[in-house]
């Protein structure tokens, strides 16, 4: 296959990663195409963790490109640190990593009325990092894209012009817009600098790359729930994680798009504010949490726990039109007893079996459960399908019948080693 875009198929946090590292090996270039460094992708490399924000998670492979496309918000600052900490790791990416020239550029004002909305009491949960103040000022039209922040004169009168139309809301918090815009200006010749060598026209390199037949691996961030259009809105990030958003985000055309690989753990966790109809407290959160590390790559917050929910994933499958499923964190539910799976909602009286728009009833639903037998044991030395314990496999088995989607991949831990590839056209041979 040319090309291969793999999604987030829940709200985010469902091991991408760690699938795109492994299926990496075998691909040309990696394009990250929405999000911003609020994004957490953890790897495991060469038995060291690798937690990235914004750089595509095909950068620790010698020898693949890297882009970071259009639809993306990049931080200056935040782009820089991570180059910086890649190289301290023994990892050197220059002339095999490129920002896209008109990528927008999350600015100081941005994380301010992130930060003031947050604690202002008007928030959603979001990481304060700007992400989505600057997709405000994309759409409006007052955004400041990589060539613009490259160009001095352009970039300083385009700041003065935005810090008048937001003068307003970024007052509001008590801070001088004299000082806002110190803070804006101060150190901008050095990121200036440092950014020179990485920007580039991304989508020439990319369908040049594919007129070539090179295979190309696109990276979503965030998840479907999470999904502007399509997600649990207003708890949700500020772009388009579905397979769609590679087109818009990298400037490809759809015929470009080979599959569409989406991720899913074994269960379901969500960050931050929202609906939520699986989630489980108490002991087994507890355990969840905890067996599965599940704390914010970016943040470092305690993740949400849920059991699987197939009327979320089912959305997911549609919008998406993914094609297989990568099942993440399998062996986080061993010593579970029974396993709970959703498999329609309650709403009022009625029984749901697609995910509903409306923000009261996403918030009213309540799961249909069927239980499933669990399994004890480590799984992390499985190399093959067969080597699961027979509980386990039929788990998966369970939840490609009622989705009708296959679930090629399936991960038994964080490194790529420990990942089983069901289906050869995955292992990128």
């Amino acid at each position: 296959m040319p090309s291969l875009v793999v999604v987030g198929a829940q709200w985010g946090d469902e091991g991408k990663g760690k699938i795109v590292d492994f299926l990496a090996r075998k691909a040309d270039l990696v394009v990250r195409y929405q999000g911003g460094n609020n994004a957490g992708h953890t790897v495991v490399f060469g038995g060291k963790a690798f937690a990235l924000h914004l750089i595509p998670s095909g950068i620790l492979l010698k020898g693949k490109r890297n882009l970071i496309g259009n639809g993306v918000v990049v931080s200056p600052p935040a782009f820089r640190d991570e180059v910086n900490f890649l190289a301290s790791r023994g990892i050197g990416v220059r002339g095999r990593l490129f920002v896209s020239l008109n990528a927008h550029v999350i600015l100081p004002y941005h994380i301010l009325l992130d930060t003031l909305r947050e604690e202002g009491g008007r928030g959603i949960g979001t990481t304060k990092k700007g992400i989505g103040p600057c997709y405000e000022d994309k759409i409006a039209r007052l955004g400041v894209r990589v060539c613009d922040y490259l160009d001095p004169p352009t970039f300083r009168g385009l700041v003065e012009q935005i810090l008048k139309v937001r003068a307003a809301e970024l007052s509001s918090g008590g801070r001088r817009l004299a000082d806002i815009r110190r803070e804006v200006f101060a150190g901008y010749e050095g990121l200036r600098r440092f950014l020179v060598p990485f920007a580039a026209d991304t989508a020439g390199l990319l369908n040049e790359a594919l007129d070539r037949k090179r295979r190309v691996l696109f990276e979503s961030a965030q998840g479907a729930m999470l999904d502007l259009d399509f997600g649990t809105y207003p708890f949700v990030t500020s772009s388009n994680p579905l397979a769609g958003g590679a087109c818009a985000g990298a400037g490809v055309g759809p015929n470009r798009i080979g599959d569409v690989l989406g991720v899913t753990k074994a269960s379901t966790t969500r960050v931050g504010r929202g609906p939520f109809p699986t989630e489980v407290e108490g002991h087994i959160g507890h355990y969840l949490r905890e067996k599965g590390r599940e704390y914010g790559a970016t943040t470092g917050r305690p993740r949400r726990i849920g059991w699987l929910d197939l009327v979320q994933l089912r959305r997911a499958i549609q919008v998406s039109g993914i094609g297989s499923l990568a099942m993440t964190k399998l062996d986080t539910l061993s010593s579970v007893h029974p396993i709970k799976v959703c498999v329609a909602y309650r709403v009022g009286r009625r029984r749901v079996d697609t995910f509903p728009y409306g923000r009261r009833e996403q918030l009213d639903a309540e799961p249909v459960y069927e239980t499933l037998p669990g399994w004890s044991g480590d799984l992390s030395g499985a190399r093959r399908f067969a080597d699961l314990p027979r509980a386990a496999r039929d788990y998966v088995a369970w939840v490609e019948r009622r989705l009708d989607v296959p679930v090629s991949v399936v991960s038994v831990g964080q490194s790529r080693a420990e990942t089983i590839a069901r289906d050869k056209a995955f292992a990128w041979t």
